[in-house]
């Protein structure tokens, strides 16, 4: 509801980092330069597939942070595969977001895929020996 919206805005969860060479973490960065809005968003993923911890850091409005927030609160405790499945639509939804500020929760919604999308490129071993040689 309209209080937790606030409380993201007030008190954005899980600002930080990780450690973006660890093999179990992926980073996304995504931009929206209309806007100027800028979203890191990095995942720490356990053996078994699970999102164990979610770190941002966000430059842009109050709603970009929140979306954010919001964000790293889902995709932790879900598999990869779940975390996905996160709309920028249920985003939008559950923070109320006014339709000007839809974009913030579509660079969310980017920002898990491609954090989730680089993590997955760290899995495939034979990537890697491709670019050792």
């Amino acid at each position: 509801g309209p209080a937790q919206v606030v409380d993201h805005y007030e008190n954005p969860r899980n600002v930080g980092s990780l450690d973006r060479n660890a093999k179990n973490v992926g980073t996304g960065l995504v931009g929206a330069p209309a806007c100027g809005d800028v979203m890191k968003l990095q995942v720490e993923v356990d053996e078994n597939g699970k999102i164990t911890d979610a770190r941002f850091k966000t430059f842009g409005c109050g709603s970009a942070i929140a979306s954010s927030s919001l964000a790293t609160e889902w995709v932790k405790g879900k598999t990869v595969d779940e975390a996905l499945k996160i709309r920028n639509t249920d985003i939008a939804k559950e923070l109320c977001l006014p339709p000007v500020k839809l974009h913030c929760s579509m660079l969310a919604e980017d920002a898990i895929k491609a954090a989730l999308a680089d993590y997955k490129l760290k899995q495939d071993p034979k990537k890697e020996e491709a670019e050792k040689t």
